[in-house]
């Protein structure tokens, strides 16, 4: 990331609370992980969260058309690239038209407007978290600004195969599980330990993703004009990509979302290797990235039982019982109930298998 301490003031404790304060109207599922880590990583995790959520915002605008928003990521890059003079302040100005008024702003785009905060508190924390932290965040970056660019003849994003659904997830979540390893393996580890986490991280961050485009087809494309559904696959289905949730098509689109949701299992073992594995130091705990596992696990058991749901804008949500049930199950931080608790949350929703115990 370029600095330019000496162009803006340093960061302060408002700035820190500000930046844990964003997160919670952002993403109630980064907020919950985030509120459950110990300092120095919550803080860490937080910024390093806000700093992908910035281009996340640009990707998802429909108001931005295409070869400005790719403009806006790759300017965006420059600013985090450290051998660039590049500042933040050059970025924010170039999507300052884009950015609503503040009686109208939602919280994604308080996020960007206050773009040059997060870079502060950032340049603060140590050299060693600007090392974690920026490489895969570039990555996500550019990532994004190239499948921007693939698809600026559409205006929206059209995944093709499941080799490019994989490649997608790749850039914009499995970055962001090499992020988290960056920093949790930050000194010393042992080789064998950090090779595992390295070949887990990225499928710990795709089944995360993988989730999310399964549950919200209805809404990425009614909202964004983005379609993550493979064509080959809707082509299988009988279901042309522009009619992804088109009355009459709804069983048809619903067997692709369960097809998808199936993918996303698959990766289920993979994650909790890597959730077994994770170093707990440096104020990381078990309990912040086992709640959106078994979460994502609990959202799988509800897409493939209804995934007509994903596709009527119905939505597929698991309940705030069992939200409540697995934060107090994790609140323990034992790797050894993981597999267990996958398991009994894979058959029903876990408040109920509780009750039932009891």
């Amino acid at each position: 990331m370029s600095q330019h301490a000496d162009a803006r003031p340093p960061a302060t404790d408002d700035d820190l609370t500000w930046c844990h304060d964003a997160v919670q109207g952002v993403s109630r599922t980064f907020a919950l992980t985030v509120n459950v880590l110990d300092e120095p990583m919550s803080s860490y995790i937080c910024i390093g969260y806000l700093l992908c959520r910035i281009p996340d915002t640009i990707e998802d605008s429909s108001s931005i058309a295409p070869d400005e928003q790719a403009h806006l990521l790759r300017l965006y890059d420059r600013a985090l690239d450290p051998d660039d003079d590049t500042g933040i302040d050059e970025f924010v100005t170039a999507v300052e038209p884009y950015i609503p008024s503040e009686a109208e702003r939602s919280a994604d785009w308080d996020v960007v407007a206050n773009a040059p905060r997060i870079f502060r508190t950032f340049e603060a924390l140590p050299e060693d978290v600007h090392e974690a932290v920026t490489p895969p965040v570039r990555e996500l970056v550019t990532g994004m600004a190239m499948f921007v660019e693939r698809y600026a003849h559409i205006g929206g994003l059209r995944i093709q195969s499941r080799e490019e659904l994989e490649e997608y997830c790749y850039y914009v979540a499995g970055t962001v599980g090499n992020l988290i390893t960056n920093l949790v393996t930050r000194g010393n580890i042992d080789s064998e330990r950090r090779s595992r986490l390295y070949d887990t991280a990225e499928e710990f961050g795709q089944l995360l993703q993988l989730v999310n485009i399964a549950k919200d087809v209805y809404d990425d494309y009614s909202t964004e004009n983005n379609v993550y559904l493979p064509a080959e696959w809707l082509e299988d289905a009988g279901v042309p990509q522009e009619e992804v949730v088109a009355t009459g098509h709804e069983a048809r689109t619903a067997s692709v979302v369960k097809r998808t949701a199936q993918h996303a299992r698959s990766l289920l073992d993979d994650a909790q290797t890597y959730l077994e594995t994770v170093p707990l130091r440096d104020g990381n705990t078990l309990e912040a990235w086992g709640i959106p596992f078994l979460l994502a696990v609990g959202t799988l058991r509800e897409l493939l039982a209804n995934p007509e749901d994903a596709v009527t804008g119905k939505g597929v949500k698991i309940s705030r019982q069992e939200v409540f049930a697995v934060m107090a199950a994790m609140n323990e931080n034992n790797p050894a109930a993981l597999g267990d608790l996958r398991e009994i949350i894979s058959q029903q929703p876990f408040h109920r298998a509780t009750m039932n115990a009891e």
